[in-house]
């Protein structure tokens, strides 16, 4: 495979496009927004070290293109779709971009091109997006073209998850199809396990992250089971994924962010709905998803009520907004729901991410980052997300802090039996774990 075209240059487009050109292939790299595109040019995506290394030796090189104009795609033995599938404000999909993109895919293809897909969506996606128009344009799938679908598995933020390293799931229009698919994949992972054909494949990826949302809800809601008790769920959760067997350890959180896990699960649900049919414990695991801000919100009013703080008024800093630590991601972060029901409720609120400078409200306005947040006497820290090699020592000074996220490290000076302010998180020799 001497050349591959990128359809997309997001989370998964650009890694994927980088790893493909370290591994010798000339790589195309297409997106519509001239303004991603330019983010990518003068290095300041949001990448892993190791890539962010890659991207400067590629942007000099001429076997790696990077262009808005999908007449490319002509060039290349292989074309990989890896294109945003979010949902709308009715949790229902919008394919817009994927059905242009597809559009795009279908309109520039060559015979003997492999086109593989691999954004996430509802079950025979591939088949009417990509299979039939090109049928209908005259190239047969597995005569002419050869089209798969392969679901990403991209961890942002996360080294020791690398695609490198990370086995890929494959179903082909044909068996052929499904061969020469399988053929790409082998260059960006270690292994690739082929399935009878796109739907199943389309199924395997809703399956995996129905399958997290639902652990994550559970995680959740034992974290509220253990604080009724005066347990420490970190604890508990520690003790039951000594089982080497039969149990998947998922820790709590402030809530689900990002796009797969928020979104992907209602891409089956919103099928199935159109059939009939139902799914009733992905339903219940979504609903519980979508509560934990509010539940959030809810133990900071009663953590300050404890220190005979009301709401209205008090100095709130949500510490961190990304989805997770170690990337700039605000898709779906749970921390901007926070943010503006502790607003709507009446709280003074402010936010400090080292790594996002400002951020939009889901109903309107706007927030910049704190530049110095040990300057102002905060009432209450809300721990969100902890960035690795950035300072938090300042939020220790705060009064009461609200840990949601259940790790929070206590720093090492400080005596666990002082009583002059009021922690609610977990003891030192837990709160670094995981």
């Amino acid at each position: 495979m001497k050349s591959v075209a990128i359809m997309g240059m997001g989370y998964v487009g650009l890694p994927t496009a980088l790893e493909l050109y370290s591994g010798g292939v000339r790589t195309i790299g297409i997106d519509i927004s001239e303004r991603r595109l330019a983010v990518i040019r003068d290095g300041s995506a949001d990448l892993l070290d190791e890539d962010r290394l890659r991207l400067i030796e590629a942007l000099g090189d001429e076997d790696f293109l990077l262009t808005p104009d999908a007449s490319f795609l002509s060039d290349a033995g292989a074309v990989i779709v890896c294109v945003p599938t979010p949902l709308d404000r009715y949790l229902t999909p919008d394919l817009t971009a994927l059905r242009a993109a597809c559009a795009s895919v279908v309109e520039h293809a060559v015979p003997g091109q492999v086109v593989i897909l691999t954004s996430t969506s509802f079950v025979g996606t591939t088949r009417e997006l990509l299979m039939e128009p090109l049928q209908r344009r005259g190239l047969v799938p597995g005569r002419d073209v050869y089209v798969a679908f392969s679901p990403e598995r991209i961890d942002p933020g996360r080294p020791d998850h690398l695609q490198q390293r990370t086995p890929r799931v494959v179903g082909g229009a044909t068996p052929e199809c499904a061969e020469r698919a399988r053929a790409v994949l082998t260059l960006v992972a270690p292994i690739v396990h082929q399935v009878s054909s796109p739907e199943a494949s389309e199924l395997t990826k809703l399956y995996e992250n129905s399958f997290r949302a639902v652990t994550l809800a559970l995680a959740n809601e034992f974290a509220e089971i253990s604080r009724g008790f005066g347990l420490d769920p970190i604890e508990v959760t520690h003790a039951a994924g000594t089982k080497p067997y039969g149990f998947l350890v998922s820790y709590p959180g402030p809530g689900v962010g990002g796009h797969c896990i928020p979104c992907d699960p209602h891409y089956l649900l919103w099928q199935l709905r159109g059939s009939r049919r139902t799914a009733p414990i992905v339903e219940q695991a979504m609903r519980s998803i979508a509560a934990r801000p509010r539940q959030v919100v809810d133990h900071a009013v009663e953590t300050l009520s404890a220190v005979g703080c009301g709401l209205r008024g008090a100095r709130i800093v949500v510490v961190g907004v990304s989805y997770k630590p170690g990337v700039q991601d605000l898709r779906e972060s749970s921390a901007l729901e926070i943010i503006a029901e502790l607003g709507a409720r009446g709280a003074d609120v402010s936010f400090y991410d080292p790594l996002i400078s400002r951020i939009v409200l889901p109903h309107g306005g706007a927030m910049d980052s704190e530049p110095d947040p040990s300057a102002t006497d905060w009432d209450l820290a809300v721990i969100h997300t902890i960035h690795p090699g950035f300072d938090y020592q300042w939020a220790h000074q705060c009064p009461v802090v609200l840990d949601a996220t259940y790790r929070f490290a206590r720093p090492h000076h400080e005596d666990p039996g002082h009583r002059g302010r009021r922690v609610h998180r977990l003891p030192p020799h837990r709160a670094a774990a995981g």
